[in-house]
């Protein structure tokens, strides 16, 4: 919601300020550097929990003069009701040709030029709007942080005279509007894709599962929110997640109508597309079922999909499960520790005062003369771990069970016997049993792949002048989250990945494309944990300022709704990428700081007890 300004009317005045003031003190009032009149009033709907304010907009007055037209017409295209009104503060022509849908251009602010004198004589005049561009949402509705400190934009206007009054006739696609407005006028929310295949992997078990992955968007909150999702979705996925991932609907395919019923039914009319065919028509509701889910929390329990030649169910309870999180694996939220004397691996029972040792070498000190291992990673379902040597130049990769030794190591660094710091850094699972390591080598820097026993350097692209310090690969193995450096500096930065995968069975490769930074004031990245299927907790610091946890989107759009308070001495998070139902609450965040280990617990951190000192609490992943 824009505040009034100066100029608000007289009689409107008491009305609006008295409103604005009781929006403010709540803290729910949006307040931006310029705006005409606005009508506002309470809203009572259940999604608009987090804003109570509606946006309604107002036609240009009669003899409003340039720079009152720019003004109407920025606050009108923040507006709850469409682009109606806006349309009236141009001229007929440009009306008919401006796409509003074009995209979005997210300014830090939105400055407007002081209103400037016209006559009678004037016939065209010009005015430009301008800010620092913080982030840009494509006509795919997919946001994109932009990165840097000088972003300055400036968009032109030009107003001509039209049946006697001030028009806006020339003027760039799409909608400008300044962060605040964005916040409050938009919300994110997330559409659903299968992974693409691997051609590579060897199908057994869950590996070869089908799972959906999050393409996060943004959306008007109120206008149709739930067919905007829906038509969203049936358009295809972002140009970023597009080359790992695959849809299950037919090109021309249509939403028609959404509707949901007083069961938490929600019923799908699709046009365009038979889907006569029992699995195609169960693969396009199952995207359209979590899709809808996601945004309705907990009006939508179940879908039914109707169209040409046929009609069907899809629910969270559907067999086997391609939901979102689904290789997050059955011991996504089991907690473990490591000893900080002697580096064995426990697995905490019932939040007890003590873990019991995993089964096999991990479970045990190593022989006298050996180094305690150094950082452990548990894959996703609880059978095995990997472990890097004390030194830091060896893996291992070692069962869980009763008897298993130490093994050979499926890694070995060519600077063994050098620095620690040089060695191999953060494993990481994905869901299909695959081990992701980063080889620190000052030499030869790289990213491997494990599989099997096998392993296989990963290129990645788009990474210049800088090398990748630690890593997180999400459960689905499409995207994955990457630490770097600049060799000689200390900062780091965040930045998001996607793997794409080829080769055959016998010869498997992989490769890290479509760079993205993420949360570039983040100058010192200290722990990344993939928090959700969409979403990453990341411990940082900014610039001059005190560390913080922060959740932040692959989109690279940061949350503010949750704030974790923290103290300088937490040094490790760790999060489960179990989703389950979007109603159950979320296995707590664990935090290991001062030796002792916390979880988050309705936003209040509560020490965990443990009688052993830590070095790490974590789950598998």
């Amino acid at each position: 919601m824009r505040r009034t300004s100066n100029r608000t009317e007289p009689r409107l005045l008491a009305a609006v300020g008295a409103l604005l003031g009781a929006l403010v003190a709540s803290g729910c009032a949006a307040m931006p550097d310029s705006g005409g009149i606005t009508r506002v009033e309470l809203s009572q709907g259940p999604a608009d929990k987090n804003l109570q304010a509606r946006v309604y907009p107002v036609a240009p007055g009669r003899g409003a003069k340039p720079t009152e037209l720019l003004t109407g017409f920025l606050d009108a295209v923040t507006a709850d009701e469409g682009y109606d009104t806006a349309r009236k503060y141009l001229t007929e022509s440009a009306a008919q040709t401006w796409n509003p849908d074009a995209g979005i251009r997210v300014l830090s602010a939105t400055t407007i030029p002081a209103g400037q004198d016209v006559t009678a004589a004037d016939t065209q005049v010009s005015a430009a709007v301008s800010g620092q561009l913080v982030a840009t949402v494509d006509e795919k509705h997919s946001y994109l942080l932009v990165a840097g400190q000088n972003n300055n934009v400036s968009s032109d206007f030009t107003f001509v005279r039209e049946n006697g009054e001030w028009r806006i006739d020339k003027l760039p696609p799409g909608v400008i509007m300044n962060e605040t407005n964005f916040r409050n006028s938009f919300r994110q929310v997330e559409r659903f894709f299968y992974a693409a295949p691997d051609p590579s992997a060897v199908v057994s078990g869950n590996t070869g599962q089908e799972v959906l992955i999050a393409d996060p968007i943004y959306l008007r909150r109120r206008i149709n929110p739930l067919i905007s999702a829906a038509r969203a979705l049936v358009h295809g996925p972002s140009s970023w997640l597009a080359p790992v991932v695959g849809t299950a609907f037919p090109a021309g395919a249509t939403v028609e109508s959404v509707t949901i019923d007083d069961s938490r039914l929600a019923h799908v009319q699709l046009g365009g597309a038979d889907i006569g065919e029992p699995m195609a028509c169960r693969r396009m509701a199952t995207q359209l079922f979590y899709t809808l889910a996601d945004q309705g929390k907990g009006q939508v329990d179940r879908l039914e999909l109707k169209g040409r030649h046929g009609s069907c169910t899809a629910g969270r309870s559907d067999q086997p499960s391609t939901g979102p999180g689904a290789l997050a694996g059955r011991a996504s939220t089991q907690q473990y520790y490591q000893r900080a004397d002697n580096g064995v691996l426990m697995m905490l029972t019932d939040e007890g005062r003590t873990g019991d040792p995993v089964r096999g070498a991990l479970g045990k000190p190593q022989p006298n003369g050996t180094p305690p291992l150094g950082t452990v990673a548990v894959s996703r379902d609880g059978l095995t771990a990997a472990a890097v040597s004390g030194d830091g130049h060896q893996v291992y990769s070692v069962p869980l069970a009763e008897g298993a030794a130490l093994g050979e190591p499926v890694l070995s660094s060519p600077a063994k016997g050098g620095d620690k710091e040089d060695g191999f850094g953060s494993p990481s699972w994905d869901g299909r049993g695959d081990l992701w390591v980063v080889d620190r080598n000052k030499q030869s820097p790289r990213v491997v792949m494990v599989r099997g026993n096998k392993s296989y350097t990963v290129p990645v692209e788009g990474l210049t002048g800088q090398a990748v310090d630690s890593l997180k690969i999400s459960s689905d193995g499409a995207r994955i989250a990457l630490v770097v450096k600049t060799p000689g500096l200390a900062a780091s930065s965040l930045m998001f990945g996607l793997v794409v995968h080829g080769g055959t069975k016998e010869a498997p490769t992989a490769k890290i494309t479509g760079l993205r930074r993420a949360a570039p004031t983040l100058t010192d990245v200290a722990s990344v944990s993939w928090a959700e299927t969409d979403q990453l907790l990341v411990l940082g610091k900014e610039t001059d300022r005190t560390q913080q946890l922060h959740y932040i989107s692959t989109d690279g759009s940061q949350s503010s709704d949750t704030q974790l308070g923290i103290g300088e001495s937490m040094r490790t998070v760790s999060a489960s990428e179990s989703r389950g139902d979007v109603l159950t609450q979320a296995p707590p965040v664990l935090a290991v700081a001062d030796a002792k280990v916390y979880r988050l617990l309705n936003n209040q951190w509560r020490e965990a007890q443990l009688i052993d000192k830590p070095r790490s609490f974590f789950y598998p992943g």
